[in-house]
């Protein structure tokens, strides 16, 4: 099991940096970016930052697995306290680890949704436009031109991929726990639930005070 999802893992890793990838190839964001800063800043301090990126962009293929790995894991513990106490049936760490990964492929689904967007539809745009964008959210409802910047991301949290990533857990759940996948909703709202609230919420904080 815990061999089987650590290959489901170290895939969804190698997954993320592709489209991650592919995603900067295909909207030019180094143009975009240059566009953006050119306003505030000279050619040479633009072309320093660039050189930077370049410099230290092979990081980011580390951190990938390490931020996922964190987030999995701390969502799995959160998990795993639920089905202590809301289920008869004893579920491993391991087999709830495995649920979270299974879950996590969902927002593959994301950067792929908004390369079709910005390709197909929106045509035109700009950094910020890409920046903001989160396909299926209630913020491509409301806008973020309106909006405060720390309203941003719960809107962009308020998304079907994450209601697709509930259900998805709940069923896996409610099938490790012998009942149903109602029971296993209940388990995922009352653990998750309240910690992925609270990230929300620390995120608003920190985007209030810093913005």
């Amino acid at each position: 099991m815990l061999k089987r999802t650590f290959i489901k893992y170290l895939i969804l890793s190698i997954a993320i940096i592709i489209l991650a990838k592919i995603t900067n190839i295909v909207f030019d964001f180094r143009g975009l970016l240059y566009t953006s800063l050119a306003e505030k800043l000279t050619n040479k301090q633009i072309q320093h930052i660039f050189e930077l990126q370049d410099k230290w962009e092979w990081v980011s293929y580390i951190f990938v697995p390490i931020i996922l790995l964190i987030k999995t894991s701390l969502i799995t513990c959160v998990l795993y306290i639920g089905t202590f106490f809301f289920s008869k049936i004893q579920v491993s760490f391991k087999q709830v680890w495995d649920f979270v990964v299974n879950a996590d492929f969902t927002f593959l689904l994301v950067p792929i949704f908004k390369i079709i967007w910005f390709y197909f539809f929106q045509t035109n745009y700009k950094l910020e436009d890409i920046q903001y964008f989160y396909p299926l959210s209630t913020l491509n409802i409301v806008g973020y031109k309106n909006l405060e910047s720390w309203y941003i991301y719960p809107f962009q949290t308020l998304n079907l991929f994450e209601l697709a990533y509930w259900l998805i857990l709940a069923y896996q759940i409610g099938k490790a726990t012998e009942t149903n996948m109602d029971q296993g909703l209940k388990i995922v709202a009352y653990s998750y639930g309240p910690a992925l609230l609270l990230w929300v919420v620390t995120i608003m904080f920190f985007t209030l005070n810093y913005s």
